[in-house]
């Protein structure tokens, strides 16, 4: 089993005027079905943040591609299940069934994960030409899907959001517990160091942003935000919605070619 530790620490952005969401950060907030809801823009951090309203609803554009990140057992899945009225998610689980269901019963898994990840890429491809929007389960190191995704996205006007859960390792370890499913601890060592250095990142800037400004996280230039998720406030984004303009081809991360620069 993965050794026990701990996430990098929440770093709580200023409130705006009504004591909830940092105003410059998300382009709009108001109410929308079934309540309060808002569109993130730029790095958006609700951990340590009480004052989150239950049932919140995130706002993404037409199309845009949203994927969800944590480590193994942080709650993705049941993140992704609340949300999967608004949009199909891209599971990764659910590849390694299908792939199951045609092996041979005694076939060990290792023999055929290479073919099962480029079924998983697979599905990922289907899912972003299609042209609408989708949820993506992810575990937060593999900067390269983020960087593709949003490539082949913006070249369709469509944009790339990241929600990341932050619940630490040993939430994650009870997670695979209850789930009675267990990543192996070399998978869980390298998805943890990948993700507690971009947390780290991301907690820094957040830390340097009084109120947010709105603009892209260096640590993720290829998302057009970045919406930060501890424990508390996993459980009060009731659901995401899609609708909207599209970002259009001018997105800076669409043109620019910067996936050099993402963690």
């Amino acid at each position: 089993m993965a050794g026990r530790g701990s996430g990098a620490a929440a770093a709580a952005p200023a409130a705006d005027s009504a004591g909830c969401i940092p105003a410059a950060a998300a382009a709009v907030t108001g109410e929308g079905p079934p309540g309060p809801s808002l569109r993130p823009r730029g790095l958006v951090d609700l951990r340590g943040r009480a004052e989150v309203p239950a049932g919140l609803s995130l706002s993404y554009p037409a199309g845009a591609v949203v994927v969800v990140s944590g480590l193994p057992g942080s709650g993705k899945s049941t993140l992704l299940r609340r949300w999967s009225e608004a949009a199909p998610a891209v599971d990764p689980r659910d590849v390694h069934v299908a792939c199951e269901a045609v092996m041979p019963a005694r076939l060990p898994y290792a023999v055929y994960r290479p073919w099962a990840r480029l079924e998983h890429f697979r599905w990922l491809r289907s899912a972003v030409r299609e042209g609408g929007p989708f949820l993506v389960h992810d575990c937060g190191s593999r900067a390269w899907m983020r960087r593709w995704l949003a490539r082949t996205a913006g070249r369709q006007g469509r944009e790339l959001h990241l929600v990341l859960l932050d619940v630490g390792a040993a939430e994650a370890l009870a997670g695979q517990e209850a789930r009675g499913r267990w990543a192996p601890e070399r998978v869980f060592t390298r998805h943890r160091r990948g993700l507690d250095r971009l947390l780290r990142e991301l907690s820094a800037e957040a830390a340097g942003q009084a109120g947010g400004t709105g603009a892209r996280a260096a640590a993720v230039p290829e998302a057009a935000s970045v919406v930060l998720l501890d424990r508390t406030s996993r459980e009060r984004v009731a659901a995401v919605e899609f609708g909207g303009e599209r970002a259009g081809r001018a997105a800076p991360y669409a043109t620019s070619g910067a996936a050099s620069g993402a963690a």
